[in-house]
């Protein structure tokens, strides 16, 4: 578990804080597991038993996301709890704004094992408003990438948006609605071709690195001027 060195309300478990299951610990960190432990434990399991494994709709070999394994063994999978409902669009990004600026400082990208590392902040309390996580997430991806981020939407929507591999797989389907941040790597070509901003900000962070299995995609897109 970790806490926010300038802020006692943001609070950070990892999987190993939840186990055994059942309230524990006093102040903040206590409450937010007491109020929300099953959405935290559902979200480790949903991990290790989907993110973690092969799935027959994805369309390709090897577990849903390559990277779930490691952050887990690592404890660099991270999750917050926001209780209640923001206000609106606004007041959500705001929330993810300063889990991004924390994680800047816990995950600097210089350092090669930060790649590993992610914070899901859990949403339990907008089950009844997953466009407003949606919009968030849309409006927020400008932010992050020019960063090196991502920010992904989950929920049992689930989001529309397909698989890299099956057109018909909707893989961003989880058991609580959060929004994820993470260090862009170099096979998110894919999830940044529509926008020249976020092209760039690829390009500058990858230049000529760019995975064996993507060159073809990389080389059809016209470069900027």
């Amino acid at each position: 578990m970790i806490t926010h060195p300038q802020d006692e309300s943001m609070i950070l478990f990892e999987a190993a804080d939840l186990v055994p299951a059942g309230p524990d610990g006093d102040g903040r960190a206590g409450e937010l597991l007491r109020l929300h432990g099953d959405e935290l434990r559902a979200v480790v399991t949903w991990a290790r038993e989907y993110l973690c494994r092969p799935h027959p709709e994805l369309g390709r070999r090897g577990a849903v996301c390559p990277y779930t394994q490691a952050s887990l063994d690592r404890g660099a999978f991270l999750m917050a709890v926001l209780p209640g409902r923001p206000a609106g669009v606004a007041e959500l990004t705001q929330v993810i704004e300063r889990h991004r600026d924390w994680f800047a400082e816990l995950a600097p990208r210089e350092r090669p094992e930060s790649l590993h590392s992610t914070i899901l902040v859990l949403l339990p309390g907008m089950a009844d408003d997953l466009a407003a996580i949606d919009a968030a997430q849309a409006e927020l991806k400008d932010e992050f990438v020019p960063h090196g981020l991502m920010i992904g939407e989950f929920h049992d929507g689930p989001p529309d948006k397909q698989g890299l591999w099956n057109a018909a797989f909707r893989p961003l389907r989880s058991p609580v609605p959060m929004l994820v941040i993470r260090h862009m790597v170099a096979t998110d070509l894919p999830f940044l071709m529509t926008d020249a901003a976020h092209l760039s900000a690829y390009r500058r962070v990858f230049g000529d690195h760019v995975p064996a299995h993507l060159r073809e995609l990389a080389e059809s897109v016209v470069s900027e001027p």
